[in-house]
């Protein structure tokens, strides 16, 4: 790969990384529910689905799955099925009391929940395959495919973990500058609500074109 192309590859590829989505919507929750590191740590989910997606893109199969209406639509209501469960979880939630607060820093919650999360909702957007499968062959160079293809797949990967930080930086952020058990509380509904929202968004969408 020239080094032109790929130095035209990184702003876009980092646009489509830091776009506001479910998953960096999750990203800003966790790091203002439980901090910046519990947030990183368990998007390691999120990064593990969208490598399987990049490699099932890369062998041909993501062309195919983008292509079957029915397995689509599979995907696409269970994962908009997630989101809505996930932004009800965050409206009922109550906001965390300073007794709560403490009970969480001395035991931090389940990285593994969180991170099975992440994964699930990165896993239930086919929309996310289809950016794999439509914009990564802009770039590939046709005599050296595998090379070219996993150099973008890595730089991907690094640029999704620069915006998992970011975004869990975010979070942390505004709850510290929110203080209080009432800012919280606002905090879990506008982020629920964003979060239903995002399934109902991901439920009307259509497939492409084959």
């Amino acid at each position: 790969m020239s080094l032109s192309t790929y130095l035209l590859f990184l702003p876009a590829c980092f646009a489509i990384n830091m776009a506001f989505g479910p998953n960096n919507l999750l990203s800003v929750t966790n790091g203002a529910r439980h901090g910046v590191s519990p947030a990183v740590i368990a998007a390691s989910g999120r990064l593990v689905a969208f490598a399987l997606m990049i490699a099932v893109a890369g062998l041909g199969m993501g062309a195919v799955l983008v292509a079957s209406e029915l397995a689509f639509d599979v995907i696409k209501y269970i994962g908009a099925a997630y989101l809505v469960w996930i932004g009800i979880r965050l409206l009922r939630a109550p906001a965390p009391t300073a007794d709560v607060q403490a009970r969480d820093a001395a035991a931090p919650p389940s990285l593994r929940a969180l991170a099975r999360q992440e994964f699930t909702v990165a896993a239930g957007n086919p929309k996310a395959i289809l950016v794999f499968t439509a914009f990564f062959p802009q770039f590939v160079v046709p005599g050296a495919y595998a090379s070219s293809y996993v150099l973008l797949g890595a730089t991907f990967l690094v640029f999704e973990l620069v915006a998992i930080a970011l975004y869990a930086m975010l979070g942390a952020r505004m709850r510290r500058l929110a203080n209080g058990s009432r800012a919280m509380r606002w905090f879990n509904k506008v982020s629920g609500s964003m979060m239903v929202g995002f399934g109902l968004i991901l439920a009307f969408t259509r497939r492409p074109a084959a």
